[in-house]
């Protein structure tokens, strides 16, 4: 099967996020945002058929937004990616909400940008349809800053990219617009969800994004003053900052996972030494260590506390080390287990480094349970 045209970034260990483009554009409208996600997600941005690299008879005339998400769902089937994060702008947030609504479990989070549950009606896309398949794409391409953008701003490319699509394909797309329509099955979606509003989008303006935000239950709405329709290639760092924010929904689980391993007073008295100097540290730990690593389900609590004490032991961190050996007990190790991931460091890490873990988990454990000591 003949796949969407797509590129990769990221590494291949990282949660993986798929990003649709607008009609008209190819995947070039993600260039000001996709490297910076690339830096914590797998990234992958697609492109339409007939459109970027895409081939043009992966649709055809009569097409509709299912067809397009079961392109999606293929491209995704051959990386090996069976779950993931997904983000679109117009027509590639049709196809993430059809995505939310018909396989959800395909999805772990939605961001729908510049778009809608509907394009108002199917008579303006059946003319514009008409009018592609008539006259080709010149026209159109020719005001195409006065639909993506506003007064003054371009994009060179994704204008170029606009008129060497594929008439015929980007006629199919139309109809695909021209059928869409889930305002009755909005409710329906469960997964974390983000709507961004260009606050001068003409196309899909903020009222649209405002619908799906009072339809889906737990919905973010995000507004970009000065952005129009392509929100990603006018206000990248706004959109990139709506995106962290939502996909760094782990950093609030990585603040809950922190307090149930290390304990309330733990966290309590860090956050409450936190400084604006210390303050972005403290965001990178609960983010990134909590939030990422602690809670990827692949190791259990046990297992990685196992690790934590022993990488603690060879790099001498007895203060850390004491925190973590309470944090092995409320994860469940018994301080027999304890003693015995020690006693593995002193053939490995060195006897000295052993014998100092040892009066430190001792002391800790003595604390707990007088008798112990």
């Amino acid at each position: 099967m003949t796949l969407l045209n797509h590129r990769a970034e990221g590494p291949d260990s990282a949660p993986p996020l798929l990003l649709g483009p607008s009609l008209g554009t190819s995947y070039a409208l993600w260039d000001k945002v996709a490297p910076e996600l690339s830096i914590t997600h797998r990234v992958v941005r697609w492109d339409l058929p007939g459109h970027g690299g895409s081939a043009a008879d992966l649709i055809a005339a009569g097409a509709t937004v299912d067809d397009l998400a079961a392109l999606v769902l293929a491209l995704a089937d051959s990386l090996g990616i069976e779950r993931f994060a997904y983000a679109g702008v117009s027509l590639g947030g049709a196809v993430g909400l059809h995505l939310a609504v018909h396989h959800p479990r395909r999805l772990s989070s939605l961001a729908v940008i510049c778009s809608s549950a509907h394009f108002n009606g199917s008579r303006p896309w059946e003319e514009r349809a008409a009018l592609v398949r008539r006259e080709g794409l010149a026209g159109l391409a020719e005001n195409a800053d006065a639909r993506w953008f506003t007064s003054g701003f371009t994009v060179p490319r994704l204008v170029d990219d606009h008129r060497r699509a594929d008439p015929d394909a980007y006629a199919a797309c139309c109809d695909a617009l021209a059928a869409f329509d889930l305002r009755d099955r909005l409710a329906s979606i469960a997964l974390p969800t983000l709507l961004v509003a260009g606050r001068d989008d003409p196309a899909t303006p903020p009222a649209h994004l405002r619908e799906i935000a009072d339809a889906v239950p737990g919905a973010a709405l995000v507004e970009i003053p000065g952005a129009s329709h392509l929100a990603p290639a006018q206000c990248p760092e706004a959109v990139l900052t709506a995106l962290r924010a939502h996909l760094g929904g782990p950093a609030g689980r990585g603040m809950e996972v922190r307090r149930e391993v290390l304990g309330d007073p733990h966290v309590d008295r860090a956050q409450a030494r936190q400084t604006p100097f210390t303050a972005r540290f403290q965001d990178f730990i609960s983010r990134y260590a909590w939030g990422e690593i602690w809670t990827d389900p692949t190791l259990s609590r046990r297992e990685r506390s196992m690790i934590t004490l022993t990488a603690l032991v060879a790099h001498g961190h007895y203060d850390e080390l004491a925190m973590h050996v309470r944090a092995a007990r409320r994860n469940g190790l018994t301080p027999e287990e304890i003693g015995a991931v020690l006693l593995q460091t002193a053939v490995y890490c060195g006897v000295p480094a052993a014998n100092s873990a040892f009066a430190t988990a001792q002391r800790v454990l003595a604390e707990e349970d007088p008798a112990a000591g």
